[in-house]
């Protein structure tokens, strides 16, 4: 009988240089529990294993806070930016359309219509600058 030799497979990631072989275990109380998953999710890490470590050895963790209404009142605000700028566009191809298609009389009453409505948006936009402004001084408040 002929004798094989075994071949090993080469496949899988590499071995690492410095593995992590120690463990440590601890307890906490309910509380603990709490206050500690409290601060492993503003660190916004992803492995608790990584928060713990970085707590221990005195890495400097970085706590972010999100505040789904003031996201909400971003993304209204930049939407209705966006809208703002088309109405913008299309003000100006009415102008060019107008001058176009109609004597310079009728252009005239029909831009003047429009200049009646463009004061009112005006007026509107500079509400929502003034709301924005409360806003922002009421709720996002820079914290030391």
């Amino acid at each position: 009988m002929t004798s094989k030799k075994s071949f090993k497979k080469q496949g899988g990631r590499p071995p690492k240089t410095d593995p992590a072989k120690i463990r440590y275990s601890i307890s906490f109380t309910e509380e603990e529990h709490a206050r500690f998953l409290t601060l492993f999710e503003q660190s916004g890490m992803l492995v608790k294993a990584h928060f713990i470590t970085s707590q221990v050895f005195g890495k400097e963790m970085k706590s972010v806070k999100i505040d789904k209404g003031t996201v909400d009142f971003y993304m209204r605000l930049t939407s209705f930016h966006s809208q703002f700028r088309a109405i913008g566009v299309n003000y100006n191809q009415i102008v060019k359309l107008l001058y176009r298609h109609f004597s310079e009389k009728k252009a005239a009453a029909f831009l003047y219509k429009l200049e009646k409505q463009t004061a009112e948006m005006a007026i509107l936009c500079q509400k929502i600058i003034q709301l924005t402004e409360e806003f922002e001084t009421e709720y996002l408040k820079k914290e030391p």
